[in-house]
């Protein structure tokens, strides 16, 4: 029978949510990019608007717990980013910007600090 300590466990699942996280962004990245070839017009263009700001009110939902383990300097560099990438998402929405590599880029940056 295996043992575990209670560390490890939580050490296990933060790992697990980090890659779950890493792979919704990748996932962001992706749509985007398909959106941003397809044009603001495009059905890709909202596809990918819609889960963009659907991701970042999770993120930024669980980054508001006060249970949330990152320091709160972090959560709230976090949050003030995933509010720019929510509104700069609604403004391609809107048909005020095409401003796709932006947020692929903050996107990018953020995922590969999850590694």
């Amino acid at each position: 029978m295996y043992q575990f300590s209670y560390a490890e466990v939580l050490d296990d699942s933060s790992k697990e949510a980090r890659e779950r996280e890493r792979q919704a962004l990748e996932r962001s990245i992706e749509l985007l990019q398909s959106a941003e070839k397809a044009g603001v017009s495009s059905r890709e263009a909202i596809e990918a608007v819609l889960f963009v700001q659907r991701l970042w009110g999770i993120l930024i939902e669980d980054l508001a717990k006060p249970e949330n383990a990152l320091p709160k300097p972090l959560r709230a560099d976090l949050v003030s980013i995933g509010l720019w990438v929510m509104r700069e998402s609604e403004q391609i929405r809107l048909g005020k910007s095409e401003n796709f590599k932006a947020i692929i880029e903050v996107s990018t940056a953020i995922r590969d600090g999850l590694q």
